[in-house]
């Protein structure tokens, strides 16, 4: 699974940005993570219209077939929304419809959960990342509530470590439960291969090394 160059932009431009840190972090899980992903810090016009290309890029790179894109409230919005965007620009030339849903029923004007394009036909949603696969979850059955079809799910990185309760991840979780493709802009692998790469963070990827022997997937 080598690099691709869309990859490691967005590495070099996570790093930048400090949205990816080298360290010791604790998990939700009580894991203590040698490196770890905020895509929220990607909180500027600049850098929101940078993760759209990268968005954009791995959508491509991935051949899932969709037909419109739903990011769900509230993180997925933004990055519908700029990855639409940048979708609709050369290279890629493509108007894709996009839509969000409501965290609450709006009983007033056009009413609804749904904003934005009719969810219907083949549905990619794209999120941040997939931590326990809750929102993924409450993502499928607004989709199925609107008669629609899940195409696939896009992350910033997938970590490539198991979950608390088994050998799957939690993103290979989502592709067993719902029998479709999950993709991610890069994976724990992408990471580890980009500093190997650098040949400058020496004590750090050997943390991600160790990491990934006990955890990883």
């Amino acid at each position: 699974m080598a690099i691709k160059d869309y990859q490691r932009d967005f590495i070099e431009f996570a790093i930048k940005n400090e949205v990816l840190k080298f360290g010791q972090f604790t998990l939700k899980s009580g894991r203590i993570s040698p490196y770890f992903l905020n895509a929220g810090l990607f909180n500027t016009g600049a850098s929101l219209s940078k993760i759209g290309k990268f968005y954009a890029a791995a959508v491509h790179d991935s051949g899932i077939k969709h037909d419109v894109i739903f990011g769900p409230a509230y993180k997925g919005v933004p990055l519908a929304c700029t990855t639409v965007i940048a979708l609709a620009e050369a290279p890629y030339n493509k108007d894709t419809p996009y839509c969000f849903n409501r965290k609450e029923k709006k009983d007033h004007g056009e009413g609804g959960t749904i904003v934005g394009s009719p969810l219907q036909g083949r549905v990619l949603v794209i999120d941040d990342v997939i931590t326990a696969g809750t929102a993924i979850r409450e993502s499928v059955q607004i989709i199925q509530d609107c008669k629609a079809q899940l195409a696939g799910v896009l992350v910033a990185v997938d970590r490539q470590e198991t979950g608390k309760n088994g050998d799957l991840s939690a993103i290979q979780e989502v592709e067993r439960d719902f029998g479709v493709p999950v993709k991610a802009i890069v994976t724990m692998t992408h990471i580890m291969q980009y500093m190997e790469e650098k040949g400058t963070y020496g004590e750090h990827l050997t943390l991600m090394r160790a990491y990934r022997e006990k955890y990883g997937v």
